[in-house]
């Protein structure tokens, strides 16, 4: 692709805006030429075919933005059928699960295409899915796009670049904005309300003013979104390079209160005479300090952990004769709300299990300082926490978010303890395989029992002797087990 052919700003003044409209040219001329000769070559066969193809949505906003992935959607007037003749033999491989939204994907040289017919998508007021309609031409189809910055086109293989609603100026000026109304936009699809917030997050891009009051006034109409469909964006927005903007929009806009109302209910009334920490604002610094302990990017588990780790608080207030604010138990609340609404969100029973036991045992870590722990504490941390323990290292930390300099270092300089604590009971103790001194067969053997509920009874009075004394030898796990059994009337 010659430079030539990329889109040219339209103000040649040397202003920051014209100077980041070329830098965009730059960025799209570098990403297409990279994937071009397999977008070319499939041009010309829709071409030949008498079909059109264009290059569209993320693929153009993001060649701009110069991160182009491996992933490619184009448009066309061809239906699916006839798209699936074209590549037939071409395609290195061919799946039609998008198929009954006009959708046929393919894979080549590595790149994964999306091929869509020309659409006319909307809702018709009621369903809580989108009704498809192909369309004709694409024109009518960047209007129905989401926003202007994904309402851009590049025809194939001819490289005419198509931007009828100014995508292109408002990429470069960070802004989302919708090609007709917002209240159209949305009235056809409310996810799209979502979407605005999860882009902000993703692309660090601000709202238009016509857009959030949009966002504001239509914030209903989210209900009648499918939970699967409100779940994959907010896991976008909360994975996205800011989550604080977007969770800050989702609040501010009410959309929160569609489907994550415990998020807006953290907003906890400060008077002067129970004064508490703002909950809202400690749960988002939270959840930025959970961000910047990430190691192998977005880690959602340990996100959703920092945002629902105080959504037991609201619950559990208390103001005692003295003034003082407490929560007491709020770990145990917060565990069962959340279980709650990431099951009404759909989220898989999996990860909803990971979340729910950070957030039950995000307290566990308070009272260490005041050293009360034994080595016996320490095992049942680590046990309770099982492969939570690295994400719970990290929400721990990140809920420190004290402004007393002093006390945020003696908490630091605590958990830095426990956790060479722990490293040294593992190197001795091998903490990550806990198990009873003596296995099943062995309590059967020296109990003369068959399977059965004793054998399970005995095996978990061994590893709370094990957690609670450390590894114990051969002779005296027999003599602990015999010793309980007696206890039990089981043996004499």
């Amino acid at each position: 692709m010659s430079e030539a052919s990329t889109p040219s700003a339209a103000d040649s003044s040397p202003s920051s805006s014209h100077r980041e409209l070329t830098a965009a040219q730059r960025n799209a001329v570098a990403e297409l030429l990279r994937v071009s000769p397999v977008a070319d070559e499939l041009g010309r066969r829709f071409a030949r075919a008498g079909h059109e193809l264009h290059l569209v949505g993320g693929s153009v906003r993001d060649a701009l933005l110069g991160r182009l992935g491996d992933d490619l959607d184009f448009c066309t007037d061809a239906h699916p059928d006839q798209t699936l003749r074209i590549i037939k033999g071409w395609a290195e491989s061919i799946w039609e699960t998008g198929r009954e939204f006009g959708t046929i994907g393919a894979q080549r040289d590595g790149l994964r295409l999306e091929i869509t017919t020309f659409r006319a998508e909307a809702y018709d007021q009621v369903s809580r899915n989108p009704v498809v309609e192909y369309g004709t031409n694409l024109a009518d189809d960047l209007k129905r796009r989401d926003f202007t910055v994904n309402a851009m086109a590049v025809s194939l293989p001819d490289h005419r670049f198509t931007d009828p609603y100014g995508g292109l100026a408002d990429l470069a000026a960070r802004l989302i904005r919708t090609p007709g109304t917002p209240r159209e936009s949305f009235g056809d699809d409310p996810l799209r309300m979502l979407r605005a917030a999860r882009f902000a997050a993703q692309l660090r891009f601000a709202v238009h003013p016509d857009v959030r009051e949009a966002m504001e006034k239509m914030a209903t109409d989210l209900d009648r979104i499918t939970a699967e469909r409100i779940r994959d964006e907010f896991t976008k927005l909360l994975c996205g390079a800011d989550p604080i903007t977007g969770l800050r929009l989702l609040v501010d806009t009410g959309l929160a209160d569609r489907f994550l109302p415990e998020l807006s209910g953290l907003k906890l009334e400060i008077d002067e005479h129970a004064q508490h920490k703002d909950v809202y604002e400690h749960t988002l610094t939270v959840v930025s300090n959970a961000v910047s302990l990430e190691e192998d990017g977005p880690d959602f588990v340990l996100r959703m952990s920092a945002l629902m780790h105080d959504v037991g608080k609201p619950a559990t207030k208390a103001v005692g004769p003295d003034g003082r604010v407490s929560f007491h138990h709020h770990e145990v609340v917060g565990a069962r709300l959340t279980k709650q609404r990431m099951k009404a969100m759909r989220y898989p029973k999996d990860v909803t299990a990971q979340v729910v036991g950070l957030v039950g045992l995000h307290l566990r870590f308070y009272g260490y300082g005041r050293g009360e722990w034994t080595d016996s504490a320490v095992r049942r941390y680590v046990t309770d926490a099982g492969d939570l323990l690295p994400r719970l290292h990290k929400l721990t930390r990140s809920d420190c978010t004290t402004r007393n300099r002093r006390k945020a270092a003696a908490l630091a300089a605590d958990y830095d303890a426990l956790e060479q604590r722990i490293a040294r009971i593992a190197a001795e103790e091998d903490l990550a395989r806990v198990r009873p001194d003596l296995d099943g067969n062995a309590i059967m053997e020296l109990l003369g029992v068959p399977p059965g509920p004793i054998v399970g009874r005995a095996w978990k009075h061994l590893k709370d002797v094990r957690l609670e004394r450390g590894p114990l030898d051969r002779d005296e796990a027999e003599a602990e087990l015999l010793r309980w059994a007696r206890a039990e009337g089981l043996v004499d």
